[in-house]
């Protein structure tokens, strides 16, 4: 376990980050459909997938603070949470920079 705020940080962060997107899951799993003319038209799908990525790009932020600053290394949760938030900032703003 990490004993530094932002790698405890970083942790909750990425555990928040899997629990919107089971909440995603389970709203799309039972019918709810993705909004026709913008991303808000659903709010029972945007808000939790919004959530989510708010969650993951916070995670690898908190993590690299915690990481480079505080030269965290006594476990492996902060690595890991830190490259899950990677990935998911990766496409964030591939999605931003790059729309289809």
């Amino acid at each position: 376990m990490p004993k530094t705020l932002f790698g405890k940080l970083s942790v909750i962060f990425i555990t928040a980050f899997f629990i919107f997107i089971v909440v995603f899951s389970f709203f799309a799993a039972f019918g709810q459909k993705g909004g026709e003319e913008s991303f808000f038209d659903n709010l029972y799908l945007a808000i939790p997938i919004l959530l989510a990525g708010v969650s993951g790009v916070t995670s690898f932020i908190t993590g690299l603070i915690c990481l480079i600053k505080n030269r965290e290394d006594r476990g492996p949760l902060v690595a890991i949470s830190t490259a899950i938030g990677f990935v998911v900032t990766f496409f964030m703003l591939g999605e931003i920079l790059f729309p289809h």
